[in-house]
């Protein structure tokens, strides 16, 4: 691919714009919100918008049958897009898989992972409501589409934030990184899945959301499925603004007694944890039904994305989480 996945979706998104007038004039439901953010946005019924995203789960990419159990694949090919509903601060309420199976694999293999999927689902509120089943010549594929809804004008975008406003995150950073960095060092161990759950159990933060969404607490809000620093370089672009972290603010998760280095936390992805910003003046609680919300910087003017470091420097921080299509020199493994 010539160019990386952002670019991509931005050039995708320059020419959908183009063709949007003719769409929208032929089309039953008005788009509010398409490319660019968590979820597109439909306006459907009065007083009420529909939020919808799709998400790929590809063997190889995105887990491997070697490492991950079943149960922990469908969790999280459901849980990537629950994750970005919870972003837009919306309530998830129906889901549409396609799943492709290669002709070898096991029955109790697609048993166990729709096993995860559906009580996933189910502790979510949200129901299986259609999809799609086919034949794959190699691996499996799993396309995931979450739809939801949020209040009409509510949801909270990502190119909202302003200079002086407040940085936060949800839960702790880091462990699924450093874990998949280990797996990676000892591909022939196994890991017990029940002893990783940040790694192989992620969860949506859709209550944080909910809370946050209903007391118009952030400015702006996005979740960190592809690294702290790359999904802050997203709402910092999107919003036309910089931002300027403090090293010593950041929530850096323990891994079993096994250390997890700020690096993990700053260019890490598969967290699904939030990262919202917060006008001067909010007050909001250090947690939200134990899950704590942590302050780790300012939005500035600009576009300069820096981190000061407990030493008192501040260096540019250039963001490295994952991206499909960039070279292999700069990727990280997922």
């Amino acid at each position: 691919m010539p160019i990386s996945e952002t670019r991509l979706i931005e050039r995708i998104a320059l020419a959908s714009a183009a063709a949007r007038p003719a769409l929208r004039r032929s089309a039953p439901a008005r788009i509010v919100e398409s490319i660019g953010d968590d979820c597109a946005i439909l306006s459907t019924a009065p007083g009420t918008e529909t939020l919808v995203t799709t998400d790929f789960s590809l063997e190889g990419m995105h887990f491997r049958r070697e490492w991950h159990p079943a149960d922990a694949v469908g969790h999280r090919c459901l849980t990537r897009g629950l994750s970005d509903i919870a972003a837009m601060g919306g309530t998830p309420f129906s889901a549409f898989l396609s799943l492709a199976l290669p002709s070898d694999l096991s029955q109790r293999w697609a048993d166990q992972f729709f096993d995860g999927f559906l009580n996933t689902a189910r502790s979510a509120g949200v129901t299986l409501a259609g999809g799609d089943i086919a034949e794959s010549p190699s691996g499996v594929l799993a396309d995931i589409t979450v739809i939801g809804t949020v209040a009409e004008g509510k949801a909270i975008r990502r190119g909202t934030a302003k200079p002086g406003d407040r940085i936060f995150v949800t839960g702790e950073l880091g462990a699924p990184y450093a874990l998949l960095e280990q797996m990676y060092a000892s591909p022939d161990r196994r890991f017990r899945a029940s002893s990783y759950p940040a790694h192989f159990y992620p969860q949506a933060q859709l209550a944080v959301a909910r809370f946050l969404g209903d007391k118009q607490i952030p400015s702006a809000m996005i979740d960190i499925s592809d690294g702290l620093s790359l999904d802050l370089a997203r709402l910092c672009r999107a919003s036309g603004v910089g931002a300027i972290l403090q090293e010593n603010a950041i929530p850096i998760a323990s891994l079993n007694r096994h250390e997890v280095e700020l690096r993990h936390a700053l260019h890490g992805g598969d967290e699904y944890q939030l990262l919202f910003t917060v006008s001067p003046g909010r007050r909001l609680p250090s947690e939200y039904k134990d899950v704590p919300l942590s302050l780790i910087g300012y939005i500035t003017e600009g576009n300069e994305i820096s981190i000061e470091h407990e030493n008192g420097y501040t260096t540019e921080l250039e963001p490295k989480g994952w991206q499909y299509f960039t070279p292999p020199s700069k990727r990280k493994r997922r």
